[in-house]
């Protein structure tokens, strides 16, 4: 797929849109006298759609509506939902958009006009449904009850309609990807890489069932779901070079120069970063030891040093976070210590946790002249790790404590170098329940799962109401570990970020006000904003 990226800008006019009700959609755009012609013309239009379907920004800001990070900056719309404080007049970031989802009503309406055999238009046609589907997705998670529309509308005022009821649309979402699954193929061509497939509409449907507390569909889906594969080093997954690997599912594709995305936001200042996102203390401590005690018990057992923190942790805090001590371009990580670039009080774009997201950007830690603001790197939708993940928490809910649960655990916990579920600690659906949670906290951090965890959780407002801190203060030692990290001497407090709040409105984004404002049938979402 990543041949078309180059040319996705012109198959945006298939489905031109402006600022008003539900982004309309014109019938007269563009004739199907004059487009709908020829495979060339379906494949430029289905690049429009991949293209607005997804944002790789998106996955990686939206843990700073978690407990997970923080969003420096206030105007790139993820500082308003984190601390509780968006409103529909300033509701930051969002989803409340028609764009794509008029130009999948487009496609599908109109890609039978061209001459193709019935069985190759299904699956154009699927991947159009597929895209559909997840805008929905996005829509009914982050809003509830919205429009759901499936013919673009003649003229401004038709497009005036109401919000549908949340069932309505989460119903609408299941039977289309039910419809879709044994049409899309379970891979393409290697050019075509990136296009939705069988196993990323069972995902996706798997992920909304486990969403609304469907566990036993979510584990029947998870279940069938085949093909795919743990890929063997966590750290090195999220590189470019293995960036399209047997565990990915599905991605949000770029390609440096044409459709690239900026990794500047997510490095450290003296990297010539933004540090934008960043992670929390909070996330920082979800990470257990490397034997699989939580440092609360290595700490009791004498085992844990709060003054030098990241010794002997669970890899993935390593591969996930750039921590204090360790090495970093060639050099120890001093956000600790004042005057340093990295130092929370230095500049604008010092992390205001004193840490800085390495997922992702791992591949970037032996180089200080890349254009970071354009690369190639494809940012990851749905992996297998999330279906095994997904096994578990089902098993557990459903009160199914057996060897599949445990060996889905397993088989995540020992790729990240962490040792296999201890059968005898583990063995009550309360104590399995805490910790496949925290299991997916660790796991997907900085890929904008946790937000919708926490809620569907119902623990948003236990984890949301707390001041959002950083790192203790102190130094970095002139000793080294084992692994060539640095140790740390953290003797001062933590950094105060934020203080923030959440409440049951904040379950739900509100939706614009602008909308509402251009849309006399609109109703706002959760009067109490």
């Amino acid at each position: 797929m990543k041949k078309y990226i180059s040319i996705f800008l012109f198959s945006l006019i298939i489905a031109s849109c402006g600022d008003s009700f539900l982004d309309v959609a014109p019938k007269d755009a563009l004739s199907p006298a004059t487009f709908w012609q020829s495979e060339d013309d379906l494949e430029l239009a289905l690049t429009g759609l991949y293209a607005g379907f997804e944002s790789g920004g998106n996955l990686l800001y939206r843990d700073c509506g978690s407990d997970n990070a923080y969003n420096n900056f206030p105007w790139e719309g993820w500082r308003s939902i984190g601390d509780g404080t968006m409103t529909p007049a300033n509701p930051g970031a969002g989803y409340f958009s028609y764009t794509t989802i008029n130009r999948c009503n487009e496609f599908i309406d109109n890609l039978r006009n061209v001459d193709l055999p019935d069985d190759k238009l299904d699956i154009y046609e699927a991947q159009a449904r597929f895209v559909r589907a997840y805008k929905y997705y996005q829509m009914v998670v982050n809003y509830g009850d919205v429009p759901l529309v499936l013919e673009n509308f003649e003229s401004p005022d038709e497009a005036k309609v109401p919000r549908d009821d949340k069932e309505k649309v989460i119903e609408f979402v299941k039977g289309e990807l039910t419809d879709i699954i044994d049409v899309l193929p379970e891979s393409y061509p290697s050019s075509d890489y990136g296009k939705a497939t069988k196993g990323a509409a069972q995902a996706l449907l798997m992920r909304f069932n486990l969403y609304y507390g469907n566990y036993e569909a979510a584990l029947q889906i998870a279940r069938d779901i085949e093909g795919y594969e743990l890929f063997p080093n966590y750290q090195e997954l999220f590189n470019p070079e293995n960036q399209q690997n047997q565990e990915i599912i599905l991605s949000v594709q770029h390609t440096q120069d044409d459709y690239q995305i900026n990794l500047t936001p997510f490095m450290p200042n003296g990297s010539g970063g933004w540090s934008s996102v960043v992670p929390t203390q909070a996330l920082v401590d979800s990470y257990r030891m490397a034997d699989g005690r939580t440092i609360e018990e290595a700490k009791a057992d004498g085992d844990y040093d709060p003054q030098n923190p990241y010794v002997n942790r669970d890899p993935r805090l390593r591969a996930t976070v750039i921590y204090p001590g360790q090495m970093w371009q060639g050099e120890p990580f001093r956000s600790v210590e004042s005057g340093d670039a990295n130092y929370y009080q230095t500049a604008d774009n010092a992390t205001k946790s004193g840490y800085n997201f390495r997922k992702y950007i791992n591949f970037l830690d032996e180089s200080t002249d890349e254009q970071y603001w354009n690369t190639g790197l494809d940012i990851y939708i749905f992996r297998y790790a999330e279906v095994l993940l997904t096994i578990a928490e089902a098993k557990v809910e459903l009160n199914e404590i057996d060897e599949e649960l445990y060996d889905a655990l397993d088989l995540v916990r020992e790729r990240a170098g962490m040792p296999a579920v201890d059968r005898s600690v583990y063995d009550s659906q309360e104590k399995l329940r805490e910790l496949v949670r925290n299991e997916r906290r660790v796991e997907f951090a900085g890929e904008g799962l946790r937000r919708d965890d926490i809620i569907r959780w119902g623990i948003a407002s236990d984890v949301m109401n707390e001041d959002a801190l950083g790192v203790r203060l102190g130094e970095v030692l002139d000793t080294q570990q084992a692994n060539g990290d640095y140790n740390v001497e953290l003797t001062e407090d933590h950094i105060f970020i934020e203080s923030r709040r959440f409440d049951d409105r904040h379950n739900l984004l509100p939706i614009p006000q602008s909308a509402i404002d251009r849309n006399t049938e609109l109703e706002p979402n959760n009067p109490g904003y």
